[in-house]
């Protein structure tokens, strides 16, 4: 008898349908839900910024401090990072930065101040801070303390920060600013940037890591004179002194803090900002005023000096004819180990000789006069590049590359010494008020190496370019 096949009951396979229906209806709903749940319920940040500032609405320099914080639970290297402090900018005048003390150290942190390619209502600028591989790396829950910048017009007018984004008078101590942007490789990380209406921006979306900082090479100095003024507290946190000391040379007891200042410098490393140091004088001694700015270490011996200085044949203010003298010299050591190099620009002469003329001196015993130079005659008026090398007791003085003079034997250093530059008057022979200035854009040492001109010139514009204004691995590398 052949068998009969029965069809299931329809009543078994209609809940099974109506099941797989609501769990494909509660799928849909979930995945449109998702993005607003998530957007309420983040996942906790891996870097965290916190903001303090310590200057009003209205001030001559922003003071911003900033620390990172590592949330995550992996290293998180410092060269990763980059953060961003969003401003408005007040006029036409650039703007210029400078760091003041960082526990990482600001000789591993560069500074550089971009416009915003869209501008926003409350930024149209932003102040982007880097870091070294020297700086370190945070490991978990880490924090990077403190790192105290300034921000300021290179006209130095007051600011208005009321209306800089990043700004916040109440944050007078440390605390969580979403107003200052965090990105870890180019992928922002933490904070909103300016028009994205609490968003991440597109550099979140299509972000590539940006190349990575030079690093601060050991044993070296580099200062492009990015600073406030005389009283800066970057300028002696950075190991410079202003003299207001008494003694000579030139006209005893008128050294002053008033005579160095930091303008901007159309003819300067990327048009920044420059030493002036600034000789005055109404022909008496109790009317005149001399400037100069020295390092406060005394460890500089071997190794390559360069500067780039605008030498003056003509005042600034009032006739010409001054016996002034425009110096870029060393000096250490006392007694058996005194040292001194020196390059004197006299434009009108001094002692009985005629200028222009470029004294290049190595001394040894001044109390006696033991000294060995050279003399160029011609005027240097306008910018140089003036270099003094020291190496196997041999030192040898260039302009612009080419080659001074050299001395040698008990004619080279026996000791550590201060850099230093002086703007002074070697006498006073006319009455009438005039100002004389000698300009410098910026000073290199190199205690490793002995470099030409063209070294020299190729180094300082890489660490300029990056924004590395400042560092010193002269100390530590010792």
């Amino acid at each position: 008898m052949a068998s009969t096949r029965r069809r299931p009951p329809r009543r078994r396979v209609w809940p099974k349908i109506r099941l797989l229906l609501l769990i494909c209806v509660v799928a849909a709903g979930a995945t449109a839900l998702y993005p607003v749940w998530k957007a309420a319920n983040p996942d906790p940040p891996e870097l965290v910024v916190r903001y303090r500032t310590d200057t009003p609405a209205t001030a001559a320099v922003a003071r911003p401090s900033l620390e990172v914080l590592n949330e995550s639970k992996k290293p998180l290297p410092l060269a990763d990072v980059t953060l961003r402090y969003y401003f408005t900018a007040d006029g036409d005048s650039a703007y210029a930065y400078n760091c003041v003390q960082a526990a990482v150290g600001c000789s591993h942190i560069a500074g550089t101040v971009t416009r915003l390619d869209d501008p926003a209502e409350d930024a149209d600028h932003y102040l982007e801070l880097r870091f070294t591989e020297d700086a370190g790396t945070l490991k978990p829950g880490a924090n990077s303390k403190g790192i105290d910048v300034q921000l300021y017009r290179a006209d130095h007018k007051e600011l208005k920060q009321s209306d800089d984004r990043s700004f916040d008078a109440e944050k007078t101590a440390y605390k969580e600013s979403k107003t200052v942007t965090a990105y870890q490789r180019g992928v922002l990380k933490w904070g909103d940037e300016p028009g994205g209406d609490g968003e991440k921006g597109a550099s979140a979306k299509a972000a590539t890591a940006p190349a990575p900082l030079p690093a601060a090479p050991p044993g070296v100095l580099f200062d492009n004179f990015h600073y406030v003024g005389a009283k800066d507290p970057a300028l002696f946190k950075h190991g410079w002194l202003v003299r207001s000391s008494k003694g000579g040379p030139g006209i005893e007891d008128t050294w002053t803090a008033d005579g160095v200042t930091f303008p901007a410098g159309k003819d300067s490393l990327g048009d920044g900002q420059v030493l002036n140091l600034r000789a005055a004088t109404d022909g008496t001694e109790s009317g005149t005023e001399q400037a100069s700015l020295g390092t406060a270490s005394s460890e500089f011996r071997d190794g390559t000096y360069a500067a780039r200085i605008h030498f003056s044949d003509d005042p600034a203010e009032g006739e010409g004819g001054d016996h002034v003298n425009q110096t870029f010299y060393t000096i250490g050591g006392r007694g058996k180990t005194y040292s001194e190099l020196d390059n004197e620009y006299m434009p009108n002469g001094g002692w009985g000789r005629l200028g222009p003329k470029l004294d290049t001196v190595t001394w040894y015993d001044h109390e006696k006069n033991d000294r060995v130079y050279s003399t160029t005659n011609k005027s240097l008026a306008g910018w140089h590049t003036m270099m003094i090398t020291v190496e196997d007791d041999t030192v040898t003085y260039r302009m612009d590359g080419r080659k001074l003079f050299s001395s040698s034997g008990k004619y080279a250093p026996r000791s550590g010494m201060s850099v230093n530059f002086n703007h002074w008057f070697v006498d006073l022979p006319f009455k009438g008020d005039r100002a004389w200035d000698m300009k410098i854009d910026w000073l290199y040492y190199n205690a490793e190496d002995v470099l030409s001109v063209k070294e020299v010139d190729a180094a300082v514009k890489e660490y300029s370019d990056h924004g590395m204004n400042y560092f010193d691995t002269v100390q530590e590398s010792r």
